[in-house]
């Protein structure tokens, strides 16, 4: 990984040096609830080896892929079911503010400006 790249998840969140309420973890996924929320209910989901983003994934990761997309089927749909709605989304290029792969699941009102 290039040093000058931020990776707030892999260097403070994978390694606990920030303590986070964890929604979910195995061995290759990590979803914890933000610490920062921008809805009442928003998780974020990772998967535990760096990748930096969408576009950089390679066929290797097909498996990972799935995984990760089969924990946020998981966590929407447990906020569909107790709250009615849901969003999933990553962000890309400038937008994100991490350069580590993830998604935000949320829902409720929004708390905060993007």
């Amino acid at each position: 990984m290039n040093p000058s790249i931020c990776d707030f998840y892999c260097e403070q969140i994978l390694k606990r040096v920030i303590d986070v309420p964890v929604y979910y973890e195995n061995d290759h996924v990590f979803a914890f609830y933000h610490t920062n929320p921008l809805w009442e209910n928003h998780v974020v989901l990772l998967p535990k080896k760096h990748i930096e983003s969408l576009l950089t994934l390679e066929e290797a990761d097909n498996e990972l892929l799935l995984e990760l997309m089969r924990t946020a089927k998981r966590i929407a749909g447990d906020f569909m079911a107790r709250f009615g709605a849901a969003r999933v989304y990553t962000n890309l290029g400038d937008y994100q503010s991490s350069k580590h792969l993830h998604w935000h699941i949320g829902c409720g009102k929004q708390l905060r400006p993007y």
